[in-house]
């Protein structure tokens, strides 16, 4: 009685503050938010008996991520009021996406609520005597999951990608690294031999 009370509390504040993510004006508090969320998501996996993803939750993406983004997004001087300008344009293709995601999410909730082969099949794994919680995610991480996670690994990267050409912003009298001229560069080009008298030294000014 107490778990399922925790369950439902939890998966409530969780639904809710993600909705706030998304729906809050101020980037700030659509930060504070995804940090709720991502709290009330490891508690979740603490219910399920998945302490090292609720830990590594906390600590990666409370403890890392979502304070990045609070600092990127404070620290970014980003007109917010610009970029929604267009938002209506992009309107009809959010709702068709978003009516498509909310269509698989009831039919897979569905299928699992139905099928009790299903629900066996999606179910969480639990650590067992011979292997422990972390082994457990583990294998099932890396074997019957394993492209899923290597495309995750794609999306993050460019991901990645993305939020550096985003804020990269190229100011003047500045100099910049150009990796095709340091990479294309000579013995010519790198250095220059200099013939020195024996005993006469060298002029400070000859070498600038």
């Amino acid at each position: 009685m107490l778990q399922g009370i925790a369950f439902y509390l939890l998966a409530a504040v969780a639904v809710v503050s993600a909705l706030l993510v998304v729906t809050s004006k101020n980037p700030v508090h659509s930060v504070l938010f995804l940090i709720l969320t991502f709290f009330t998501a490891a508690g979740l996996f603490i219910l399920l008996g998945a302490e090292f993803l609720a830990m590594l939750l906390v600590v990666v993406y409370v403890g890392a991520v979502a304070v990045l983004f609070l600092f990127v997004v404070m620290m970014l001087d980003v007109d917010f009021l610009r970029l929604r300008e267009g938002f209506a344009q992009y309107l009809p293709l959010a709702i068709i996406v978003a009516g498509v995601l909310l269509a698989e999410m009831i039919l897979i909730s569905l299928t699992v609520a139905n099928s009790g082969v299903a629900a066996d099949a999606v179910g969480p794994v639990a650590a067992t005597a011979d292997a422990s919680n972390i082994e457990t995610i583990g294998r099932v991480l890396y074997t019957d999951y394993v492209y899923f996670f290597q495309a995750a690994g794609i999306v993050l990267l460019i991901a990645m990608i993305g939020a550096i050409v985003l804020t990269l912003r190229h100011k003047p009298g500045i100099k910049r690294q150009n990796v095709a001229d340091q990479v294309g560069r000579d013995a010519k080009k790198a250095m220059e031999v200099k013939s020195v008298p024996t005993g006469a030294g060298v002029n400070p000014e000859d070498l600038v």
